[in-house]
């Protein structure tokens, strides 16, 4: 699961095994995780991180979306 990006706490991979599904983004964080998909950056799934988190974290994948998409090449 290699790890693209760390920010605010949170590190940002990807698992090589999820060919099968759109572009997303796995991010763990604090004991919590979620899911977000790239082509149309959105909350997936997500297990413990507050609405704040949450936003936080779209934010931060649609400031940095063209280098996940990237990194995930």
């Amino acid at each position: 699961m290699p790890t693209i990006l760390r920010e605010a706490g949170y590190r940002f991979h990807f698992f090589s095994g999820d060919g099968d599904e759109p572009p997303h983004i796995h991010v763990d964080g604090r004991g919590q995780k979620a899911k977000v998909w790239l082509r149309e950056v959105r909350v997936a799934k997500s297990a413990g991180f507050s609405d704040v988190e949450l936003a936080r974290i779209v934010r931060i994948v649609s400031d940095n979306r063209v280098r996940l998409l990237e990194g995930m090449g």
